[in-house]
């Protein structure tokens, strides 16, 4: 090696030259053939300046200096007295700020590193790494820098302290050298862990925390040839990191703490150094809002240091009405603002700063990593939104464990599956597992449907029965349709009951008087609860057992009050009775699932019954009222069920034996007959009970397309944020500026607006509308089958209007003429401008004819326009322009003319199984009369804040939502093209659509054909044989037959309206598309021979 005099005169040129020669003698600190001589090299060179002065000499006339950094108060095993440090003016230099970090982590005690994985960020000359090593005897200890100089002299600084003066090795109590235990990476924070899949159980950080007055300086390269003044920087500015705390001179903080998230064992532990400029609360806030639980260990106050530049909080506080904290000198207890700080330092005086040590650990660390993970893949944006603080520990491990289950669902999932109208089968097994479970009910998903609200499930079993007389519990009334609470036609003798009314008589909950009124009144169906102070025993269901069995009553209980999901239940009388009894046949319960810890009204509801008819028949009053329960919904409450079950043992308890129902012999009343009616005949979903798994579902009105991400990030910012606002839930607004652009019409404040889960449920109201006014509903043929199915269910009067295939079977302006002539109080439904099922559009010069009839002969009139948004063959079309169409028809209107808009946003914002309806209402007394049926299955306030959000993207005329819809409609119009030319190869006639989701075809190869199937040719479910199939194929058994022989399940014309035309969906998943091309080609083979 050179004389030491020939060093310190290479140094002497300058900080770069000092810093090369430094380099020199790490090259032979590294060597183990030349380590102990440059060992021996550097402590001569130290006892040059064995001085304080002296050191302060050095390290402005040679660029660097060697101190000793002394932790007396803080031995460690070693009991080492000092650390012996290199320091070089381009690295931060160890001063009040890493000593106060250091005083923090000694009021840990003694385990927190002890054996561990330790990494600290923004090392500088590495002192308090080797420190740690030091005291603690940690398993590995990882310095890490983004300065590469820094991590040069911290490798030096290793060595210094590793060996002797002489070179010899320092063992530790377990034979070990720091050089075993300690390691310097150049890294931007966790990067090198990051990259090395290395799992830090504890990280510790004190790294800047004031924005570059200078934010173009943070762009340069850093390389260890940079400037001495930028690298020095480093230590004391960050940059904009795209976080809401960088406007706090946070944003570098939380990122560090975010990746420490990504890389940190699950039970590891943060401590950062965390100046108090911000205010202590910013501070904390920090981390909590990321899910951690936050201990400030230790406080003090520090000098501001006279090098680092506070002009950018200033500006921070010139534009935001948040104020930093500085104190005048060390024992000023009155908080200053950094523009003062500022004046009063530049004026010599001295500011100082609390500085605080956190040490901060998840709250629920698997929980919080999986929510990361989902915002690192492509959704940093809503990172901002996210807020897991929470003052109650059970709200914070309800919500965080939801938000981690939506993450994982989201980021692994494309779309939303397919479920049945009984509710998601997770979800009810679900329930019917916490039923088995905690209460020893054998119960399975199959006796469990669910609904959106426990007042839909009681106003759809009045429904489903349309008893002549109902007694309700006077606590379950409260949004009942009010002509049911109205009527008094309870009995009139010599004449036949109508189904038309249903009296329903309020009653007392407490079950003497109940029983009391059942036995004198003698209803066909009872609702009620249980009073508090009766639950706890079986007597009181058992008594209404009797009485409802006596007079031969169908009895629905709630016990929504009772039901507590917790791993302690409370005592319940009616699940103490299911658990050695199953449920009569003339019985179910009602259990509405309000009890969250988070959001008050979000709701579930669900009915259970060891009857399979009416389990059968409640899903389809789903299926035909409300489409399906949100599934959004159904994750939530979902995942406390899961929960649930986690804290036991499956099957531990063997099924107890269960005494049969006592018979009866009064006969029950039936099913009302448009449920027989509609049951018969309507083709709706098949059921669950008939295990269809493995169908290719071509029938439903759901996109399978991928959802995109602007999608996935509303939803999750909805349940991300807290508190959220009236106005960001306000659809209101939003939803007028979107059907004024896309279809120009009226958005007067004469319009009001009404919200539903999806838009079936918003349709029937109308329906019920139409039924008040003594109306008849009018439906083109080729319209959506389930809304023809629902209105006949609910009673209405309706008038089928045969279309013609010479325009594609539109409805036209001559044929509605017609049919209008001979009908009393019309109501006409119109699909548009996406006609369902056909897939063709409405121009705006057709609908104004149709319009025109419609107000001539004072019709209402009611637009869907739910299917549309996704047009992709609009060459010629003209889009609609309602409010000038309507401007010119009102003033010469019948009077009785109106026109109300129905709509969805699931395809126009390609939410998938998100759903969300709106109703736009046109005149007042159409107001009144919907707003008096109530029950309505209200659109939860973080969907509505998603639409929100969607709904602003399309107002921007570019984004990435625009674009995944042009790609959307580019995937559907190749779907069409290949789905065409697959039926017309196999003797299908295909009608052309320009949009939507579906086409119809009539299979006029098939026509008249001879079917029979044997046990081999057929789809098998459930691995079961069924018998065999044969038949002379029609347009109605179609369906049928392709899901027997196929597993492709489409519709008949029974469903579209169209003789001999069937329709089928496209916007399946690429791989099931496919499949479903593959299986109309081998239903095709079926005949070919």
């Amino acid at each position: 090696m050179n004389s030491i005099d020939e060093f310190l005169k290479q140094c002497e040129q300058s900080g770069d030259a000092a810093y090369s020669a430094l380099r020199s003698v790490l090259e032979k600190l590294e060597e183990p053939s030349s380590r102990a001589e440059a060992r021996i090299f550097l402590a001569q060179l130290q006892k040059r300046f064995d001085s304080k002065e002296a050191s302060q000499k050095f390290l402005s006339t040679y660029h660097f200096q060697i101190q000793d950094v002394y932790l007396e108060q803080y031995e460690g095993y070693q009991q080492r007295k000092k650390l012996t440090m290199v320091v070089i003016p381009s690295i931060f230099i160890p001063e009040d700020w890493s000593f106060t970090f250091y005083e923090g982590l000694n009021r840990h005690p003694d385990s927190i590193f002890k054996d561990r994985t330790v990494a600290e960020l923004g090392c500088g000359n590495g002192w308090i790494t080797i420190a740690i090593a030091e005291k603690w005897l940690p398993s590995k200890v990882y310095g890490l820098d983004i300065n590469p100089r820094a991590v040069r002299i911290s490798w030096i600084n290793l060595y210094l302290n590793s060996l002797d003066e002489s070179g010899k090795p320092n063992f530790d109590m377990e034979n070990k050298t720091l050089l075993d235990r300690v390691e310097f990476h150049e890294s931007d924070l966790l990067a090198y862990c990051r990259d090395n899949n290395i799992v830090p159980e504890r990280i510790v950080g004190c790294i800047p925390q004031i924005l570059n007055p200078n934010p173009e300086a943070m762009s340069k390269m850093i390389t260890e040839n940079a400037s001495e003044e930028f690298l020095y920087s480093l230590s004391n500015y960050c940059a904009l990191q795209g976080f809401v705390e960088d406007q706090f001179g946070l944003g570098l903080i939380a990122r560090a703490v975010e990746e420490g998230i990504a890389v940190i064992r699950p039970t590891g532990i943060m401590i950062f150094n965390m100046g108090g400029r911000p205010g202590q609360a910013v501070c904390k806030r920090l981390f909590e809002r990321r899910g951690f639980c936050v201990n400030k260990i230790w406080q003090t106050k520090v000098v501001q240091a006279a090098d680092t530049d506070i002009s950018a909080l200033v500006e921070i506080e010139k534009n935001s009405p948040h104020r930093f904290e500085f104190f005048m000198g060390l024992t000023g207890d009155q908080p200053i603002c950094a523009r003062t700080a500022w004046a009063y330092g530049k004026a010599g005086g001295c500011i100082s700063h609390a500085l605080s040590v956190y040490s901060c650990q998840l709250r629920q660390p698997n929980q919080v990593k999986t929510i990361f993970e989902f915002l690192n893949s492509g959704y940093k944006e809503i990172n901002n939104s996210l807020d897991l603080s929470f003052e109650d520990d059970a709200v914070a491990d309800e919500k965080i464990r939801f938000l981690a289950y939506l993450a994982s669902v989201l980021k692994e999932s494309s779309f939303f599956p397919f479920e049945p109208p009984a509710g998601s089968r997770q979800f009810r097994d679900f329930i019917a597992s916490f039923m088995r479970t905690y209460h020893f009910i054998p119960l399975t998903a199959k006796n469990v449907v669910v609904f959106p609200s426990r007042t839909v499930a009681i106003v759809n079993s009045l429904r489903l029965f349309a008893p002549r007389l109902a007694i309700v519990d006077e606590h379950l009334t409260q949004n009942l349709p009010r002509q049911w609470l109205a009527s008094l036609s309870i009995e009139k003798t010599g004449t036949v009951p109508s189904e038309d009314t249903i009296t329903v008589i309020e009653a007392p909950r407490q079950s003497d008087l109940m029983v009391e009124l059942i036995k004198k009144m003698k209803p066909q169906v009872v609702v009620t609860g249980i009073a508090s102070f009766e639950a706890v025993s079986c007597a009181a269901f058992e008594l209404l057992l009797d009485a409802t069995r006596e007079v031969g009553s169908r009895l629905f209980l709630d016990i929504s009050d009772h039901f507590e999901l917790s791993s302690l239940p409370s005592s319940n009388g009616v699940l103490k009775y299911l658990a050695g009894t199953s449920l009569p046949s003339h019985a179910a319960i009602i259990c509405g699932l309000l009890k969250n810890q988070v959001y008050s009204d979000l709701e579930v509801a669900f009915v259970i019954s060891e009857e399979d008819t009416i389990l059968q028949a409640l899903s389809r009053t789903v299926e035909l009222l409300e489409t399906t329960t949100a599934l959004i919904s159904q994750y939530y409450y979902g995942c406390l069920f899961h929960e649930l079950l986690a804290f036991q043992l499956a099957d531990r308890h063997p099924p107890a034996k269960r005494e049969r129902e006592n018979p009866y012999s009064l006969k029950m009343i039936e099913f009302a007959t448009s449920a027989v009616s509609v049951f018969s005949n309507a083709e709706l979903s098949k059921s669950e009970l008939d295990n269809n798994s493995s169908l290719i579902h071509m029938d439903v009105d759901q996109s399978f397309l991928p959802m995109p991400s602007a999608v996935k990030a509303a939803i999750f910012e909805s349940f991300a944020r807290q508190n959220l606002s009236d106005s960001e839930t306000d659809v209101t607004g939003s939803i007028r500026q979107f059907i004024k652009t896309k279809y120009g019409f009226l958005t007067s404040t004469a319009i009001e607006f009404v919200y539903a889960d999806c838009t079936l449920s918003l349709f029937n109201k109308l329906v019920l509308c139409c039924i008040q006014e003594g109306g008849t509903f009018c439906f083109p043929a080729g319209t959506n089958g389930n809304y023809v199915s629902a209105a006949k269910f609910l009673r209405a009067s309706i008038v089928n209007i045969a279309t013609q295939p010479d325009v594609g079977f539109k409805l036209t302006d001559n044929l509605l003429a017609k049919v209008l002539e001979s009908v009393r109080k019309p109501w006409v439904y119109i699909s548009g401008p996406t006609i369902n099922p056909t897939g063709l559009l409405y121009s705006n010069e057709e609908i104004e004819k149709i319009l025109s009839v419609c107000a001539k002969f004072g019709a209402r009139v009611l637009l869907d326009t739910s299917s549309s948004g996704l047009e992709y063959d609009i060459e010629g079309w003209n889009a609609w322009n309602l409010e000038a169409i309507l401007a010119k028809l009102y003033p010469r209107a019948h009077s009785s003319f109106c026109v109300s808009l129905l709509g969805g946003l699931s395809f126009e914002m390609l939410t998938g199984g998100l759903t969300f309806g709106f109703l736009a209402l046109s005149q007042c007394l159409l107001q009144d009369t919907c707003y008096g049926f109530l029950g309505l299955s209200i659109p939860h306030s973080t969907v509505k804040y998603a639409m929100n959000k969607l709904l602003s993207h399309t107002e921007q005329k570019a984004g990435s939502l625009l674009e995944s819809l042009r790609e959307h409609k580019r995937i559907l119009q190749s779907r069409v093209l290949r789905l065409k030319k697959m039926l017309e190869s196999c003797g299908w006639d295909v009608l052309q659509p320009r949009g939507g989701v579906s086409l119809v075809a009539r299979p006029s190869a098939y026509l008249g054909k001879h079917l029979k199937l044997k046990h081999s040719d057929k789809v098998q479910e459930n691995g079961e044989n069924s018998a065999d199939f044969e038949v002379i194929l029609d347009d109605s058994n179609i369906r049928e037959a392709m899901m027997r022989t196929t597993g492709v399940c489409i519709n008949s014309s029974s469903w579209t309206g169209i003789p001999e035309y069937t329709r089928f969906t496209i916007a399946l998943e690429e791989s099931e598309f496919q499949q479903a091309l593959d299986c109309i080609q081998k239903f095709n083979g079926f005949f070919s021979s």
